[in-house]
C-alpha cells in the first residue's frame, strides 16, 4: 500500500510508498536506445547522438533559459559522475559543476595554505596581464568562456556560498534520514544547493546493469535509493521547498521482462517507468499501464525521452519554443519536438 489510492509501488521502496501523494509515475516510458551511451546521451539532451555536434545537456539548457539566480554558485551541479553534463554548443558556463564525491564537496576550491590574499590576487593579475593580448586579439566566444570560468571560479573561493558543498556542516539526524552512501549523501548536497538557489542538480547512481543477479542486486540497490529518495522529499517537504522542487527519478531506459541464463535482465527500451514528485505536480497519479508482463504500453500514450523533458521544462517555467542556434546555424530548442504530459500536472 501507499499513501495514494491506485498507485502502486514495489515492495522494495516502502519508505516512498509514505510519499506517493505527493508524486505521480509515469508507467509508458520508451526510447529509441538500447545502448547506456545513446540512450542515456538521449535521456540528457532529447536528442539522438551524431558525430556531427554535441548538444546541449538539459541541465544546461535550464542554467541559460533561465538566467543567473545565485551570482557565485553555478546554476548546474552534477552529483556523482558519469557522462551527460556538457553544455554542448552554448556557453561554457552553462555545462555542469561536476562533484565527484559528495563528503568531499567541492574539491580544490580554497586558496593554498602557502598563499596569502595578496600573493593570490598578485598571480591572478599576472595571468590577466599575460592573457590580455590574446583575449584582445581573439574576442571568440570560446575565449571569453575560458576567462569568465577562472573568474567564476575565483568569485566562489572568496564567497560564504562555498558552505553550501559542504554537508560536514549537517548535523547527525540528517545522516540518519538520508543514509551514508554516496547516492544519500549527494542528495543532502542537493538539499544544500537547492537552499542556495541552485537552480539544477543531477545526482547519479550507478550498479543498475543486472545483467547477472538481477533479484539480489535491484533489492539492494533500492535499499540505498529508498531512503535517500525518501530523506529528500520528507526534508524538502519539512523545509516549505517541495512544493518548488521538483525531483525526478528514472533511467535512461528498461529492463527486460525476461530473465536471461545469468537469472539476469538486459537492457529493454521499450517500457520503463519515470517517477515526479513536488513541485508542479499532481500527486496520487499513475498515468499509464504495460502489459501484464511490462513488455510495453497498452493504456496512455508512449512518453519519449523528449516528451519528459518537455514536461519538466514546463514545470519549470523554461520556454519551450526558445531556438538556440548551433555554431552551423542549426535552431535547437530545450526539448526538441517532446509535449508536456499534462495528465501529471498539477
Amino acid at each position: 500500500p501507499t499513501s495514494a489510492d491506485g498507485v502502486i509501488v514495489s515492495e522494495h521502496l516502502p519508505l516512498t510508498a509514505k510519499h506517493m501523494h505527493n508524486a505521480s509515475v509515469i508507467k509508458t516510458m520508451v526510447t529509441s536506445q538500447g545502448a547506456h551511451e545513446q540512450a542515456s546521451y538521449l535521456m540528457h539532451t532529447s536528442y539522438l547522438k551524431r558525430g556531427t555536434i554535441v548538444h546541449p545537456t538539459f541541465g544546461s539548457w535550464v542554467a541559460k533559459l533561465s538566467g543567473e539566480i545565485n551570482r557565485t554558485i553555478p546554476m548546474n551541479v552534477k552529483i556523482g559522475g558519469g557522462a551527460g553534463g556538457g553544455a554542448g554548443f552554448l556557453e561554457a558556463k552553462y555545462g555542469a559543476l561536476p562533484i565527484g564525491n559528495p563528503k568531499q564537496g567541492l574539491a580544490n576550491s580554497k586558496m593554498a595554505e602557502y598563499l596569502d590574499e595578496t600573493k593570490f590576487g598578485n598571480r591572478i593579475a599576472m595571468a590577466e596581464k599575460l592573457n590580455v593580448n590574446f583575449s584582445t586579439a581573439y574576442p571568440q566566444k570560446q575565449v571569453r568562456a575560458y576567462s569568465d570560468l577562472y573568474r567564476d571560479a575565483v568569485k566562489l573561493m572568496k564567497s560564504d556560498d562555498l558552505n553550501a558543498f559542504d554537508i560536514t556542516q549537517e548535523p547527525e539526524s540528517m545522516n540518519e534520514l538520508y543514509g551514508t552512501t554516496n547516492f544519500g549523501q549527494g542528495c543532502l548536497l542537493a538539499r544544500r544547493l537547492i537552499e542556495n538557489k541552485v537552480r539544477y542538480v543531477e545526482v547519479t547512481r550507478g550498479g543498475w546493469d543486472t545483467h547477472n543477479d538481477n533479484f539480489n542486486a535491484v533489492a539492494n540497490n533500492c535499499l540505498d535509493i529508498d531512503k535517500a529518495l525518501s530523506g529528500l522529499l520528507m526534508d524538502l517537504e519539512m523545509r516549505g521547498l517541495l512544493k518548488e522542487t521538483l525531483v525526478v527519478l528514472t533511467s535512461e531506459f528498461g529492463r527486460t521482462p525476461n530473465i536471461n541464463g545469468r537469472d539476469g535482465r538486459d537492457h529493454w527500451p521499450y517500457c520503463f517507468t519515470a517517477f515526479l514528485a513536488g513541485g508542479g505536480i499532481k500527486g496520487g497519479v499513475s498515468y499509464g499501464e504495460s502489459d501484464d508482463r511490462g513488455r510495453s504500453p497498452v493504456e496512455g500514450k508512449p512518453i519519449k525521452p523528449e516528451d519528459l523533458n518537455a514536461t519538466i521544462a514546463y514545470t519549470l517555467g523554461l520556454p519551450l519554443q526558445d531556438v538556440q542556434y548551433s555554431p552551423s546555424g542549426r535552431p535547437f530548442t530545450v526539448a526538441h519536438k517532446g509535449e508536456p504530459l499534462f495528465d501529471v500536472l498539477a
